[in-house]
């Protein structure tokens, strides 16, 4: 029986730009979505199949016993952890009820702003064309407009930069005597180099200003299981976020699988080791080709300009698609100068990435 409607790939494509996900139904390669590929192994798929009738027929823990769960991960006392249903719903928490004037460098994730009411959110734009973050700029920015949130992601996205430690101590200060909270959005962490040495969740102690964001589906490459938490010393913070959410928020999937994870830390460290070896032969392929700007990428993603000669990003990727059946995000609509001519590409196997710099050649 026919599940979907179109006909031909160009009706095709048009139904999937509009989506947010169930791509797997579709037939087509994912160079769109950012996640590790490598990671869950097999054996935590067989593990959930053991336990599948006591985790479907009966209700997971609550907030508590989820925030341990957590803490035992990242070596974190449960009362400075919330969990959400991935980081969308703590964004909506804080963007959408908590902060009164929120500050974002762009381009950037757009939930940050998307989630927050109309007139809350004020758009700071990086450093062009470099995309790097003046903190200096962005904290005097976030004192004159009065933010009582400022967001940085790192490594950003749709970049793919990190934000160096020290200049996130450095604006965690600068703001700490205006009421100011830092959400520090670490989603793509893992994929940097020395992770354990850029996080700051090993800082965060020293600053009660200061709030870690991570999406665990990016890393962990558990997107339906929808894990993320928040990690803050801001006890009142805390609780304010705490309360946003409701008893059961997080299903018993991901309550096992957040069980599991600490018996596969070793399989985790090395499958973002191959993430980081498929990312740079991806940069490299990408960087030869004639006319093409190449962000140094440290997510699991590279950020390119497509060459002068190329025609626009939304043409570049409608064509991708419709005659190699592999689609990656354009850029346009994003808060940056000249945006149709910029394109994000998540990285895959080293297989699929030849593939597709050799048809983005061709297309090109």
């Amino acid at each position: 029986m026919k599940q979907y409607n179109y006909e031909t790939q160009m009706q095709k494509y048009e139904f999937i730009s509009g989506q947010h996900g169930g791509y797997y139904r579709h037939d087509f390669t994912d160079h769109a979505y950012l996640y590790n590929l490598h990671f869950p192994p097999e054996a935590i798929f067989t593990r959930f199949k053991n336990q599948i009738h006591d985790i479907v027929l009966n209700y997971p823990v609550a907030q508590d016993a989820l925030a341990g769960l957590i803490g035992q991960l990242i070596h974190q006392p449960a009362e400075r952890i919330v969990v959400g249903n991935g980081a969308a719903e703590l964004i909506k928490i804080v963007s959408g009820h908590l902060s009164q004037k929120l500050i974002v460098p762009v381009p950037s994730f757009n939930e940050y702003a998307n989630a927050a009411p109309t007139g809350r959110a004020v758009e700071f734009a990086l450093e062009f064309p470099s995309f790097h973050l003046n903190v200096d700029r962005f904290a005097a920015e976030a004192i004159r407009v009065e933010a009582d949130v400022a967001v940085v992601v790192t490594p950003n996205n749709p970049t793919s930069m990190l934000v160096p430690m020290s200049d996130l101590i450095y604006l965690a200060q600068k703001l700490a005597n205006h009421d100011c909270m830092l959400i520090v959005d670490e989603s793509f962490i893992d994929f940097v180099q020395n992770p354990d040495q850029t996080t700051l969740e090993h800082e965060i102690e020293h600053h009660p200003n200061m709030a870690i964001f991570k999406s665990m589906s990016k890393a962990y490459g558990i997107c339906g299981l929808r894990i993320g938490y928040m990690l803050t010393t801001n006890s009142a913070f805390a609780e304010a976020v705490r309360k946003g959410v409701h008893i059961w928020n997080i299903n018993g999937f991901a309550e096992e699988f957040l069980r599991l994870l600490p018996d596969y830390r070793q399989e985790f460290v090395e499958s973002c080791k191959q993430v980081r070896i498929d990312r740079d032969n991806l940069y490299k392929r990408l960087s030869a080709v004639q006319g093409m700007t190449v962000y140094k990428p440290d997510a699991n993603f590279v950020f390119c300009r497509l060459p002068d000669y190329a025609q626009s990003a939304p043409v570049v990727t409608r064509k991708l698609f419709v005659e190699h059946n592999m689609y990656i995000k354009h850029c346009q609509g994003k808060t940056l100068p000249d945006s149709d001519r910029y394109i994000r590409i998540a990285s895959r196997t080293e297989t699929e990435n030849c593939k597709l710099v050799e048809a983005l050649t061709d297309i090109i």
